[in-house]
């Protein structure tokens, strides 16, 4: 059986965007959506039986309300349902697991934090080892293509580019496959970003690129971006792919870039640090500030 496009659902504005977001990408993917709330129950005592049966009767009314929303939206799309015991990033973490993709609210940085948002996306995330896409509330369907030629939104239109944000230095097949098949999913364009900053020319050796000027520099990162990709041209020869380079800060390049995408795809690394599994800075700037749906695939 082909892995379902799960959704965690807690009835906030975010999570039901999610859940639409990932009946469409179900719906692309030719699987079937799995909604899953997490309810945090530990049965203790009568108290906590009467607890946990108000929180069961809680988890169906959002499952029903999810549900409903996704039929509205994507009428053909199978859908199941789960309730889950938490805590709720490790419940979340589980799902992720037998998911094709994981799909869960975001608000970035405005408004108060959710059940799906802030530290619990975050821990998903950092930790997950399948990929996780993030989407922000009001997202709609629309908002994935571009507009018509009149200018007002529509979804007969084509859609809107993917994005991949690239780090030359560990350039990964997960990721760079995840986004070639996300536009091949949506006959999209896919623009590959690179982003470069002149090294400090402390411990340079002799012809190193370090030593360029700076249109020689984007001249060689073009050509190392060009040469990663031709593989993934060759076995995806249907999908445009642009190429660009830019001098700057990583995060700032991405998040400019990603203006107007209909997704942006990121990758990370898996890789335990002092203080736990961590987002990186460019994954975290990202999730918190780019508008459009948030890819973010795991690799070692």
């Amino acid at each position: 059986m082909l892995a379902p496009v799960i959704a965690g659902v807690d009835g906030s504005a975010e999570s039901l965007a999610a859940a639409a977001w990932a009946a469409r990408e179900a719906e692309r993917r030719d699987r079937a959506l799995r909604l899953v709330h997490v309810r945090n129950w530990s049965p203790r005592s009568a108290e906590g039986e009467y607890a946990g049966g108000v929180q069961r009767s809680q988890a169906r009314r959002v499952l029903r309300q999810a549900e409903e929303h996704v039929r509205e939206a994507c009428p053909g799309v199978r859908v199941h349902d789960e309730q889950m015991e938490g805590p709720a990033t490790q419940a979340l973490l589980r799902a992720a697991e037998r998911a094709d993709v994981l799909v869960l609210g975001s608000r970035g940085l405005s408004g108060l934090a959710g059940f799906l948002v802030g530290s619990v996306a975050l821990g998903v995330v950092a930790r997950a080892t399948r990929p996780v896409v993030l989407v922000r509330a009001g997202e709609e369907a629309a908002d994935e293509h571009l507009p018509a030629e009149d200018g007002s939104a529509s979804i007969r239109t084509g859609y809107r580019d993917v994005v991949l944000g690239i780090d030359l230095d560990e350039a990964c097949d997960e990721v760079i496959e995840f986004a070639f098949e996300a536009a091949r999913l949506r006959r999209a364009r896919l623009r590959v970003v690179h982003a470069w900053q002149a090294p400090l020319p402390i411990g340079l050796g002799p012809g190193e690129i370090g030593l360029m000027n700076d249109p020689q520099r984007a001249e060689e990162w073009q050509g190392f971006l060009s040469a990663v990709l031709q593989v993934w041209r060759d076995k995806y020869p249907e999908i445009e792919v642009a190429e660009t380079v830019a001098e700057g800060r990583a995060r700032s390049v991405l998040v400019r870039a990603a203006t107007g995408a209909s997704l942006l795809v990121v990758g990370h690394r898996i890789a335990e640090g002092p203080l736990g599994p961590r987002t990186g800075p460019v994954t975290h700037a990202a999730i918190h500030h780019v508008g459009c749906p948030v890819a973010v695939v795991p690799h070692e």
